[in-house]
């Protein structure tokens, strides 16, 4: 390599031109492909979300050996939410509608929360709620859901809006 000499000095006008033409080229290619996968990575982790919940409840529901989720005592319907405390929003059937849990005993009715949910459920009679169980990890959720009486949930937002 050669020192440059007097009067020499960084790049050529020309080799800048080449070296900008090349990133405008290279940003024309990446730009677009990169918008396309952020979106696609929303809508698959809207579907994960939707798939976590469906299992979570079919799981609730062998648990508790049910196969349809019992009506609100007042008949009202049940609204979409995001908070899995609260899902199936089933806040509205009394205590002593549950049957057994799953050692076969009966709900203690003083301590048993109401309805059939999916966090912090109270799986067990013994009278206390040490032994909650989580069918989802989070208590709350990207996106709201609702389900019908056979357990099938359904998204009503992705929470990607």
């Amino acid at each position: 390599m050669r020192l440059p000499q007097r009067g020499e000095k960084g790049f050529t006008l020309i080799e800048l031109l080449i070296v900008v033409a090349i990133l405008g080229v290279l940003a024309a290619v990446v730009i677009p492909n990169v918008g396309r996968f952020i979106g696609r990575g929303e809508d698959e982790a809207a579907d994960t979300e939707l798939t976590n919940v469906q299992s979570a409840v079919v799981a609730m529901m062998v648990d508790n050996g049910l196969s349809t989720l019992p009506d609100p005592v007042d008949g009202s319907t049940y609204n979409a939410t995001d908070n899995m405390s609260l899902f199936p929003d089933r806040s509205t059937i009394a205590s002593g509608n549950k049957l057994n849990d799953t050692d076969g005993d009966a709900f203690q009715n003083g301590s048993d929360k109401d309805g059939y949910i999916l966090y912090q459920h109270d799986i067990d009679a013994d009278g206390t709620l040490n032994n909650l169980v989580n069918y989802v990890a989070t208590e709350m959720t990207k996106g709201t859901y609702t389900v019908d009486e056979m357990g099938t949930v359904t998204q009503v937002t992705t929470g990607y809006e």
